[in-house]
């Protein structure tokens, strides 16, 4: 999944015409088939339910067994379910021209930066595009690589300074500043398809009044570094991503992420802008969310960025995510959140600090139990959720390969040992690093952003 600097033939792909149905009608189908699994899931599990009761307690045992299997394959069955019935409407307008604004918040990044900055000059948008880079209390060369990409690229680029530390500062520091309709945010290591920026603003365009932000989709442009970072490349691919589509597909995307993601500029100042938060981004779009606007995702609006090559950075960086769930649930409850949609999927947060804990505190446990011939909690009956699991990353996979990368011309790098690794073994991982997170968010821990 190599970014290149080649823009897509502009000849656009024929889709085939399927009848339409309601966003209602495809949550409501669903959700029936998702409870249907479970049902069944339940049914065919009762054994194991009853053996596991004998030992620990019928609540108990019930308690372990849904945060193990039924309420994952519940959520699984609803995404692949989803999926199959997701279409991207199509675009009014693949054209644009509006003027836009991008955010670019620096702190050390004068080895990335440029990079960065010429991938905005390729890109194949005919707007106005003006650059703020935000330099961020920066002590390397950060100023020197934006100065020189002011002399040698064609982009309008303007240099800011903010002592005072956080991403927060940075962008709101730029905020007011910005002049055109529509902004967008980029992190100093993400680069650019040539097509994306153009996408990116022909979905907003296409998109109801009430549609304030756009998230892009976001890819690993490190991937070949070592097996970390090939595990993370089939994560963003495979797993973001079809959350992602999920979300967008019930209009309510829960993270426009600061990564690479489009706003609407009096929606981002009528909510005062980023807040103070370890998760910025999560915070901010739900406080639009609440104020019933609607959060749209596009798939062909691909970025690369880089992601953690060592398993501390990836702790500290998942960590942080966590902690920023933890920061939105906190300040915006999902009952009040005005749109059905949003409810539900705000909601589903609420019990993922319960199913990453059962993880951590049960399956990983009973994992190493059934190694040595004790299936109390892990046997035959958690293989349910595998299937599902597989038919998901199918769907997307080739929705992925056919509908995105044919279409900007990509091609998906083999990785074998990566995707084994991230269906084998990457929830062992994510899943304490997430309890972690929480932790160090209930019990207020120092904030750290790198």
């Amino acid at each position: 999944m190599k970014p290149v600097l080649s823009p897509i033939n502009s000849q656009v792909t024929k889709e085939f015409k399927r009848k339409y149905i309601p966003v209602k009608t495809k949550f409501c189908i669903s959700h029936i088939a998702a409870f249907i699994w479970m049902c069944f899931s339940i049914y065919i599990a009762l054994p194991w339910l009853e053996d596991l009761a004998k030992i620990l307690s019928f609540p108990l045992a019930l308690l372990i067994i849904g945060g193990i299997s039924y309420i994952p394959g519940y959520m699984n069955a609803f995404l692949v379910i989803s999926l199959l019935l997701d279409r991207q409407p199509a675009f009014k307008n693949e054209y644009p021209n509006d003027e836009i604004t991008i955010l670019i918040a620096a702190h050390n990044e004068e080895d990335k930066i440029f990079q960065t900055l010429h991938y905005i000059d390729k890109q194949d948008y005919s707007g106005k595009v003006k650059v703020f880079v935000i330099n961020n209390g920066s002590t390397d060369n950060t100023v020197h690589e934006v100065v020189k990409a002011k002399r040698e690229l064609k982009i309008e680029i303007e240099l800011l300074n903010e002592e005072n530390p956080g991403k927060f500062n940075a962008l709101n520091h730029a905020l007011e500043l910005v002049e055109t309709p529509y902004v967008i945010t980029i992190d100093a290591d993400t680069l650019l398809h040539p097509s994306s920026i153009r996408y990116l603003v022909a979905r907003m365009k296409s998109s109801p009044e009430d549609v304030c932000a756009v998230a892009g989709s976001v890819l690993t442009k490190n991937s070949r570094e070592n097996l970390w970072t090939k595990v993370q490349e089939w994560d963003y691919f495979l797993g973001i991503a079809s959350i992602k589509r999920l979300q967008g597909l019930y209009q309510g995307t829960l993270v426009a992420q600061g990564a690479y993601s489009l706003y609407k500029t009096n929606c981002i100042k009528e909510v005062g802008g980023w807040p103070d938060a370890i998760g910025e981004d999560i915070v901010l779009t739900w406080r639009l969310l609440q104020k019933k606007w609607k959060v749209y995702f596009e798939p062909l609006a691909v970025s690369f960025t880089e992601v953690p090559s060592t398993f501390i950075h990836f702790v500290r960086q998942r960590a942080r995510w966590a902690r920023g769930m933890i920061e939105g649930l906190n300040e915006i409850k999902p009952w009040k959140q005005p749109q059905v949609y949003v409810k539900y999927l705000t909601g589903i947060n609420l019990i993922m600090p319960y199913l990453d804990l059962t993880f951590t505190l049960c399956w990983i446990p009973g994992l190493i139990l059934a190694f040595f011939g004790y299936n109390w909690i892990v046997g035959p009956m958690t293989l349910l959720v595998l299937p599902l699991t597989l038919i998901s990353y199918s769907i997307l996979y080739f929705y992925q390969r056919n509908v995105v990368f044919r279409r900007l011309d990509l091609r998906i790098r083999k990785n074998i040992s990566g995707f084994i690794f991230f269906i084998l073994g990457y929830q062992l991982i994510m899943s304490p690093v997430s309890v972690y997170g929480y932790i160090q968010e209930v019990f207020k821990f120092k904030r750290n952003w790198k």
